[in-house]
Formats: C-alpha cells, sequence, structure tokens
C-alpha cells in the first residue's frame, strides 16, 4: 500500500471543501508515522505551495504567539521564568536563542523556554479539530505554542525566514490535522500530544532527519512520554498547565535528536496495538483514522484556527461577543450597574464542563481564574463600568471592533487585585452559568454557541440570541480581525518592550529576515515589569 493516496475521500456537504489533488492521504491502513516523516521532509523540501492567505494568516498567529510570552517574561510569571533560567543554564555552540538573549543554548532548553512563555497567558492561537468537508470532526482542542520550534531549527541549520514560516505551516497542518481525526481529551490525554509529534516531525525535516529518523521520533514520544489531563484537573491549577507544551515539546525534540544520533525507536506506532491509539479505539489492525495533510493551496489547518482578542479561555469567547453585543445595543446596562438583577450565560459541553465547573466560581490563582467564565464575564462587564464612568459615555465605540479594543482583557485583569476586587465577585454572584443541552452541543465545534441574558430589577430583560462566531472565531466574518489583533499585539507590546512597534514589525515581516536576521530575531530587551501578583 502507498504511503500517499489522493483517492477521493467521503464528504459531507461541504465547509471549507478540500482540493485532494493539493493533499495527500495517509491511510489508515498504511505506516501513518513514516508517512508523516515523508510528508514533512518532502514539504520542508519544496513538496507544493501554499497560498498567499495561509503564509500570513500563519505570520499573524507567530506574532500573536511572541507577544503573548514577551509580556509574560515582562511580568516574571513563574513558569516562564524558571525554565527560561534553566535553559541559560545549558549554553551550547551552535545553540539558538531564547526570548530577549542572544546566547545560544541547547536547542530543547530554548524551545521549552519559549513555549512555555507562548503559552503562559492562554491567550494565543486555538483550533477545534473540525473538518466536515473529510468528515474529520473529533473535536479535539490545541493550540499555536509550538512556533519556537520552527524557528529554532531554521536559526540552527543557517534558514532564512521563509523557511521557518514554511515549517510553521508544516507543523499547524500535523498537528491540525491530527487533532480533527483524534479526540486526546476524551480519553483524558492531554492535547499536546498532537503538537508534539508534529513539532517532532517538522524539526527532523528542518535539520535534514530521513523519514524513517522521523518515524522513529514520533514513536519513541508515543510510547514514553503521553502527558495525562491530570496537568489540568484540580480546584486550582498549576504551572503545569501553561508548561504542558513546552515540556512535551521539549521531550519531542530530544527524541528527534536521538533518533537523529541513531536510537531507533518503535516503528509505526498508530497501528501499534498497544499504544494509546489503538487502546482507546480498538481496530482489527489498522489506525483509527485516515489522515489527510494539505501541501498546496489555501485549505490548510491553520486556516480553521482561532484568535483570542485578550485573555479568556476561548471556550467563553461567544459569552464575551453576547456581553459587548448587548452593552453596545443597552447601554443602560453600563449606565446604571446597580439594577442588574441576574446575568445568565446559556452555553454547549465542553465549555460547561471546563469553565462551568462549580470550583471555577471562587478562582483563587490566575490560571483557574481564566477558566472560569463567571469570573472572566464579570471583569469584561467592570471594564465596561468603569470606562462608561470615566468617560461620561456609555457608548464605548463606534463599532464592535471598538468594543472589542476598549474592553480588551489583559494581564492586570487576573492579578490578585483584580482576582479578589469586591465588585468583581459581587457580579460573580450575579451569574449563572447553565447548559444548553443538546441544540446547543449539536452547534459545537463549527461554532461558539452561547446565549447572554441580563435581567434588571425591573424585570427587564436583554437577550443576546444565540452567538455562533464570535470575533476572533475562524468563521466570523464581520469584524475588523486585523484592527483588533493590531491593539492586542500594541497592549502586549507596551509590556514588553520599550519601543514596540519596529519589533511587531520585525515578527510581521519573517518571511522577509535572511539567515542572519533569523538568527537575531531575538535580540532585544525585555522590560521588567516586576513579579506578576
Amino acid at each position: 500500500m502507498p504511503l500517499f493516496s489522493t483517492s477521493p475521500q467521503p464528504r459531507v456537504p461541504p465547509f471549507m471543501p478540500t482540493a485532494i489533488e493539493t493533499a495527500v492521504t495517509l491511510s489508515r491502513d498504511s505506516n501513518q508515522a513514516l508517512g508523516i516523516g515523508q510528508f514533512a521532509f518532502d514539504f520542508m523540501n519544496g513538496m507544493g505551495e501554499p497560498d498567499q492567505s495561509v503564509l500570513e494568516k500563519t505570520t499573524q498567529f507567530f506574532t500573536d504567539s511572541v507577544l503573548c510570552g514577551l509580556s509574560a517574561l515582562a511580568l516574571g510569571t513563574n513558569a516562564p521564568t524558571v525554565l527560561r533560567d534553566e535553559a541559560l543554564g545549558y549554553p551550547r555552540t551552535p545553540g539558538v536563542p531564547v526570548f530577549g538573549d542572544p546566547r545560544p543554548v541547547c536547542p530543547e532548553k530554548a524551545i521549552a523556554a519559549n513555549a512555555s512563555a507562548v503559552r503562559e497567558w492562554d491567550s494565543n492561537g486555538t483550533n477545534f479539530g473540525f473538518n466536515p468537508a473529510l468528515g474529520h470532526t473529533a473535536g479535539e482542542f490545541g493550540h499555536n505554542d509550538f512556533y519556537p520550534v520552527a524557528i529554532a531549527a531554521a536559526q540552527l541549520s543557517g534558514k532564512d525566514g521563509t523557511k521557518a514560516l514554511r515549517g510553521m505551516v508544516c507543523l499547524d497542518e500535523i498537528r491540525g490535522r491530527l487533532a480533527e481525526v483524534f479526540s486526546l481529551k476524551s480519553y483524558r490525554i492531554d492535547h499536546v500530544v498532537h503538537g508534539a509529534i508534529g513539532s517532532a516531525a517538522t524539526y527532523g525535516a528542518m535539520l535534514g532527519a530521513t523519514p524513517q529518523q522521523i518515524e522513529s521520533a514520533i514513536g519513541m514520544f508515543v510510547a514514553h512520554y503521553i502527558p495525562w489531563r491530570a496537568i489540568r484537573a484540580g480546584k486550582q491549577l498549576s504551572d503545569s498547565k501553561g508548561a504542558s507544551a513546552a515540556i512535551s515539546t521539549e521531550a519531542a525534540i530530544l527524541c528527534m535528536q536521538r533518533s537523529m544520533n541513531g536510537f531507533v525507536g518503535p516503528k509505526d506506532i498508530f497501528r501499534n496495538p498497544e499504544a494509546i491509539w489503538r487502546q482507546f479505539e480498538p481496530t482489527d489492525g489498522d489506525s483509527p483514522f485516515n489522515l489527510v495533510l494539505s501541501h498546496s493551496g489555501g485549505d490548510f489547518a491553520v486556516m480553521g484556527m482561532h484568535f483570542k482578542l485578550g485573555l479568556y479561555e476561548h471556550q467563553s469567547a461567544g459569552a464575551l461577543q453576547g456581553l459587548i453585543d448587548l452593552i453596545e445595543a443597552n447601554p443602560i446596562i453600563i449606565e446604571q450597574p446597580e439594577n442588574i438583577a441576574s446575568i445568565k450565560v446559556i452555553a454547549y459541553e465542553p465549555a460547561f464542563g471546563i469553565i462551568g465547573d462549580p470550583a471555577k466560581r471562587d478562582p483563587r490563582t490566575r490560571q483557574s481564574a481564566d477558566h472560569s467564565m463567571v469570573y472572566i464575564v464579570s471583569r469584561k462587564l467592570k471594564k465596561a463600568i468603569e470606562l462608561a464612568k470615566s468617560s461620561g459615555n456609555s457608548k464605548l465605540g463606534a463599532n464592535n471592533d471598538e468594543y472589542w479594543k476598549a474592553l480588551m482583557l489583559t494581564p492586570y485583569d487576573f492579578d490578585d487585585k483584580a482576582l479578589f476586587d469586591a465588585d468583581t465577585r459581587a457580579t460573580m454572584e450575579m451569574i449563572s452559568f447553565e447548559h444548553g443541552g443538546v441544540e446547543y452541543d449539536a452547534k459545537y465545534p463549527d461554532g461558539i454557541p452561547t446565549s447572554m441574558i441580563i435581567t434588571l430589577k425591573d424585570g427587564t430583560s436583554f437577550d443576546s440570541g444565540l452567538v455562533m462566531y464570535p470575533s476572533g472565531h475562524a468563521r466570523n466574518t464581520t469584524c475588523n480581525l486585523v484592527d483588533i489583533l493590531d491593539n492586542k499585539f500594541k497592549v502586549l507590546g507596551d509590556l514588553a518592550l520599550a519601543q514596540p512597534q519596529p519589533i511587531i514589525d520585525r515578527f510581521n515581516g519573517i518571511s522577509s529576515l535572511d539567515a542572519e536576521g533569523l538568527k537575531s530575531l531575538y535580540d532585544f530587551d525585555i522590560l521588567d515589569r516586576g513579579t506578576f501578583e
């Protein structure tokens, strides 16, 4: 059976139609680990041509991720600081730099440090594993945490920014398509497994590994390093939640390095009867899924990924859009906040289970607060009320985009002062969070199906109606995404850099950097804003 098949796949009514001739299919009865290795090797050596829209979207996610990371370091957050200091204790030539320091260190340590910083705020990109055009709707989460892998590989091998960007596309394609066909969360396995597999494949391909060596590294990682969602369980979350991608990716890079040095890991891991895939979804010998990987055109996984327009768990995006819609249409809500009697949020699973957990009604750490629906909504509403009062105008902008920019949640909305703010806590007590049942669940992960009803003490109710595609969602067609993202980049850049715009421009122009420019990509000073509390 050939590794790659171009035979048509069963389709459901189109969403983002995949042109099969621009993709390769790794059939369930083939060695998919070797197939991923072959795909990464071929793609990084010139197979196919992504549309300009794919490169632009990937660049946006890259810039977004780095600014999240730099601001987390500037505010002295714990895990990124610990891992950065650790990386600087492993000097190596040749090596690669961490954010804000030109000294070369071991690649796996730099990647772990940078990926941890990127993920710390939980404010960078998200995917939901949803591709009904191919019937691939497993719905696994994932995040754009892994770009440090492609940057490090390009720096280490003397490649330019164009090659680094192509590596980012490759990594997102592998992890994004795996998220469409296998739901790790259903079996309490952490979603970073998909990203770690993509990291091993992309890193190896960029450094000249053979497809067989990449297969070995993927097999090694899956056999030795599977993380459970214990990382994210508990009433108050720890550093492990934000650093999960970093720690798993560090392991994946070590696996790839060992494989390139001659260590042989398990082969054909997707069909291995003792590996996670067939253990959780038993088959007669095949992998549980076909895997389609794009190499050309515009239908890449990254095009279905979503932006967070501030600091919040993405599952709350529908509620935040509903709140903005309501206060924009009914300014009396923020003119007379003392008259609010109740706020009801209705949403789908898994939003209800993840950020509606009763333990999240009393968050006492930032990591718990940014996974608390009642807290996130309360902080957004408090910002609106305070801005209306300070400006003397309850009309906070001319349109939806202006409201999102004015009310963007920042790290300071999750510090100790905000976390235990009396007004915020009082608003939290007024919020009820209900599961919308089958009607809502059926619309996820196509959208973020959520509605909000704000009721005043005189009985007047304001209903947002069903929100499906909030601003930042890949299928939102109404907001000016570039404008809102530019504002987010400025907000985070101002926290981290004395002169942020030239650095932002550098990130946005990564495809134009030569090899020397890419090596000095992170040459700048990060401000010290003190320890985040």
